[in-house]
Formats: structure tokens, sequence, C-alpha cells
């Protein structure tokens, strides 16, 4: 069994730690799937008001993390699994507007990995020293601000997750997903055959599995071409 330890290093392990608790994350931690920790930052100032952020030198708003409180948390980190596993190397992902987009593709590349360290920022981001000296991989979830990265680590780690051999407990679910394969799934139904007026597709109560295929098949390149064109341009 393939087995991946996450940690999350955020200052609000609070904002963390109930999502994966429950539904599939929660069903791949409890079976030994993953391994999962939060550190929070704070836990490493050095003054007595636990202080992790500072004004930007140049003037501005907001506040930005401080170098010290984040590099000790990663050596905390590294340090503790690599005294239990000799020779892990992590793959530490900074979530930040100007990193790679985040796609089915890149999810699936990451599920492979055995241990994830995820820097959650907040406030007005990290001091541009963490991104030069810890190594990160930085990737973005969109085109939009959100208030903190641990609403994107909930994203990417939810993501990878459901990826991971026995996560979902049936091998095609993930598969037959939207941009599995490029395309958007295709429409679903379930019982009653009539709703409000509305009825299941005839085709799907046939019992003839090539033509229920074929149909899934073709819902899927309409569905695309009508909502996501863009995703069918690299197939010119």
């Amino acid at each position: 069994m393939c087995h991946m330890r996450i940690d999350v290093l955020t200052l609000f392990p609070e904002a963390i730690e109930p999502f994966f608790a429950v539904s599939i994350a929660g069903r791949a931690i409890e079976s030994g799937l993953v391994t999962m920790s939060c550190v929070n930052f704070r836990d490493f100032a050095t003054d007595k008001h636990r202080s992790v952020d500072d004004r930007p030198f140049g003037g501005g708003p907001g506040m930005v993390l401080m170098c010290g409180p984040v590099f000790d948390a990663l050596a905390h980190v590294e340090g503790q699994v690599k005294r239990q596993a000799p020779g892990t190397v992590p793959t530490k992902i900074m979530l930040t507007p100007q990193g790679e987009p985040l796609t089915q593709s890149l999810l699936s590349e990451l599920s492979t990995h055995p241990w994830l360290v995820v820097l959650c920022g907040h406030y007005e981001g990290f001091d541009e020293r963490i991104r030069q000296g810890a190594g990160v991989r930085e990737i973005s979830i969109g085109d939009y601000v959100v208030s903190g990265g641990e609403a994107a680590a909930v994203v990417l780690l939810d993501g990878v997750i459901r990826l991971l051999p026995g996560a979902l407990g049936h091998g095609q679910g993930t598969v037959e997903e939207s941009f599995a394969d490029g395309l958007l799934e295709y429409p679903q139904y379930t019982r009653p055959r009539e709703y409000g007026g509305m009825t299941v597709p005839e085709v799907l109560l046939s019992g003839n599995h090539a033509e229920i295929a074929a149909w899934r098949l073709a819902q899927m390149r309409e569905r695309t071409a009508k909502h996501r064109p863009d995703l069918l341009l690299g197939d010119e």
C-alpha cells in the first residue's frame, strides 16, 4: 500500500484540520494511506509576543511573514521526518499567485510524491528570501485573491489525496471525472426517472453499454465545447 506524508505549515491549523477529518481525506488518513500534520509558524517565534510578521521594508500596506519562524518550522518538520525515514526528501510547495497553475495533471504528478510540505502564506505574503532559500515549488490555484494559503492548501491537498490508490475505494472513480482526460464529465442521473417534468435520457435506461459509453463521450465533448472550449485547443 502506498503511503503519503503531508505537513502543512500555517498560522491557522484550525482552518485546515477539520476538513481533513471527514469525507475522502478523512478516510484516507484513518486507513493509513496518508499521515498528516499541521505546524504553526507561531510556535517558532522568538519574542514574547510570538511575532511572525513585520512591516515591509520600503513601506506599503500590510504585514509580511518573517524568515525566522518559517525557516525554523521547515527545519523542525524536515528534521523530525528524516529521523523517522532517513533519505526521504520532501516536495516543498508554496501557495502563491505567481506559481504554476494547478491542473489535474499537476495533481496527478504530486500524488506520486511520498512527502509534501505545504507552506500557507497570509497577510501580504512571504519575505522574498523564503522563496529564494527554502527550495519551494510555487503553485497557484487560480487568478484570484483569497485571504490566505489555507483555502488553497485544502483545494490542492484534497485533489491530491483523492488520486491516491485506494482513497476512493474503487478504481474507476478518478478516471471518469472532469479533467481526467481533458474533458468535462458527462451528465449524471439517479432515481426517480422523472422529476418535475424532466426525464432521464432513454439511452441510460437501455442496458446497452456500448451505446451508453458513446452517449457519454458525446456529452463530454459537447459540454466541454460549450463551457470550456479552451480545453479542446490542444486537440487541434
